[in-house]
C-alpha cells in the first residue's frame, strides 16, 4: 500500500509547471527516449535526459545530436548538460534555445566518476567556486527564457562540503531550482543520504525550490523524504531500474495520479513492461538487433526476486530479436505473485566509499589556478559524445 500526503503543490519552474514534484534523474545509457517514454506512460513528472557534453553539442557530434532528440509526446522537454568550461556551456545552452530543441536545461555537478573528478569536473568541481559561478552564470544567460536548473551532491568529502555556497551561488545566478543528491563524491553511491542535508539546504535556500535525491526506492520512501527535509520535490535515480511504474506510485502519493492505477505487480505484469521497453529501445535506435542489446542490462533490474532462473535470465540477457524475447518471456509462469521484499529495496551498483581522485593541489584552494585549465577541459573530452 502506498503511504499518500496531502497533494503536493506543482513544482514550478520558472514557466513550466510539473503537477507532480518528481523528477527522473539522468543516468547514462537509461534515460534515453525509451526510458522516458516508458516511465511517462505509467506516472508523471519531469523526466531528464542522459548527460549530454556541452562540447559534443556545440561540435554537433552525431551521436549527441541522436541524444538530444525527444519524442513528439514528451513535454517538457528536459536536457542535463554536462561542462567545463563557461563559453562552452553557455553556447550549447543557446544552442538548445534558438534551435527549440529544449524546454528545460539541468546542469550537472554531481558526477563522481574517478576519470571526470581526476581533471576537476563532475562534483569536484564546485570546489573551485567561481568557476562554477561563472559556468551556472553562463547556462543561464545563454538559455534565455528557458528554465536553468542545478543537481550537485554535499561536496568532495565531509571536509570538503560545497553544497551551500554553491547553493547559494546558484540562487543568485538566476536558476529555477537545486537538486541535492544528498551524498559526497567520495561515497559514490555508497553507504546511506544525507537527508538531514537537504533540510539544511532547503532552510537555506528560500527563492527557489529544492529538491532531494538519495535512497528513495519506493514511493513511501518519497513521501518520508519531503515530510522530514521539507524539500519541494524529489529526484529518482536507481530506485526506478526496473521499476518505470514506480512513477504511477509516486504520482498517487502525491496526491496527482489522476488517471493513474495501483498496478499488480506479478511476474506477467513485470515482463508486459520489460517487452514494452525493449520495443521502445528498437524503435529509438531504428534497429533491433540494437534495442535488444540494450534492453539486456535491464534483465536483472526487472525479474530481481521473481522465480526466473539463471538460464532464462542467461538467454534473456543474449536475446537478438522481439521474437527471440516473446518466446523466453512466454516460458515463465506468468500469474506468480509480487515477491514483496525480495523485489523491494537497492537497485543498480552502489560501489565502496573511496578517496575521490583530483588534480595535484586541487583542494589547496576555491579559486582556480591557470596551469589547471588545461587538465579540466580534458575533462570533458572524456565524455564528449553525451
Amino acid at each position: 500500500m502506498t503511504t499518500t500526503i496531502a497533494p503536493a503543490r506543482p513544482l514550478r519552474l520558472g514557466p513550466i509547471e510539473v503537477e507532480v514534484p518528481v523528477v527522473l534523474a539522468p543516468m547514462a545509457g537509461i534515460t534515453n527516449t525509451a526510458f522516458r517514454r516508458l516511465c511517462r506512460e505509467y506516472g508523471a513528472g519531469l523526466y531528464v535526459s542522459e548527460m549530454i557534453t556541452s562540447r559534443a553539442l556545440v561540435e554537433r557530434n552525431e551521436t549527441t545530436m541522436r541524444l538530444i532528440r525527444h519524442h513528439e509526446s514528451e513535454t517538457p522537454r528536459s536536457v542535463q548538460l554536462y561542462g567545463v568550461d563557461p563559453a562552452t556551456v553557455g553556447a550549447a545552452a543557446r544552442l538548445l534555445a534558438d534551435e527549440d530543441r529544449a524546454d528545460h536545461i539541468d546542469l550537472n555537478f554531481g558526477c563522481p566518476v574517478p576519470k571526470v573528478t581526476r581533471k576537476g569536473g563532475g562534483a569536484a568541481l564546485p570546489w573551485k567556486s567561481g568557476l562554477f559561478g561563472e559556468i551556472v552564470r553562463a547556462a543561464v544567460h545563454g538559455a534565455g527564457d528557458i528554465p536553468v536548473t542545478v543537481k550537485m551532491r554535499k561536496g568532495i568529502d565531509d571536509d570538503h562540503l560545497t553544497y551551500l555556497d554553491a547553493a547559494r551561488i546558484a540562487e543568485d545566478a538566476g536558476v529555477a531550482a537545486i537538486a541535492l543528491h544528498a551524498r559526497t563524491a567520495s561515497q559514490f553511491y555508497s553507504g546511506h543520504a544525507d537527508w538531514d542535508a537537504i533540510g539544511t539546504l532547503k532552510q537555506t535556500i528560500t527563492s527557489v525550490p529544492v529538491l532531494g535525491n538519495g535512497d528513495i526506492w519506493s514511493a513511501q520512501d518519497a513521501v518520508r523524504m519531503v515530510e522530514e527535509t521539507g524539500c519541494d520535490g524529489v529526484v529518482v535515480g536507481r530506485g526506478c531500474l526496473g521499476r518505470p511504474w514506480l512513477f504511477g506510485d509516486l504520482a498517487r502519493a502525491f496526491g496527482g495520479g489522476a488517471g493513474t492505477h495501483p498496478v499488480d505487480a506479478t511476474l506477467g505484469f513485470v515482463a508486459g513492461a520489460f517487452r514494452r521497453h525493449a520495443e521502445l529501445l528498437v524503435e529509438f535506435f531504428e534497429d533491433e538487433d540494437r534495442g535488444c542489446r540494450d534492453i539486456r542490462k535491464h534483465v536483472a533490474w526487472y525479474f530481481k526476486g521473481y522465480p526466473v532462473g539463471g538460464d532464462i535470465r542467461a538467454r534473456l540477457a543474449t536475446a537478438s530479436s522481439l521474437q527471440e524475447i516473446d518466446d523466453l518471456l512466454g516460458t515463465l509462469e506468468l500469474d506468480a505473485p509480487y515477491p514483496g521484499e525480495a523485489a523491494e529495496g537497492q537497485r543498480g551498483r552502489a560501489g565502496t566509499p573511496k578517496r575521490p581522485a583530483l588534480p595535484e593541489g586541487w583542494l589547496d584552494n576555491r579559486e582556480l589556478a591557470t596551469d589547471a585549465a588545461g587538465a579540466l577541459a580534458d575533462a570533458e573530452l572524456d565524455h564528449s559524445g553525451g
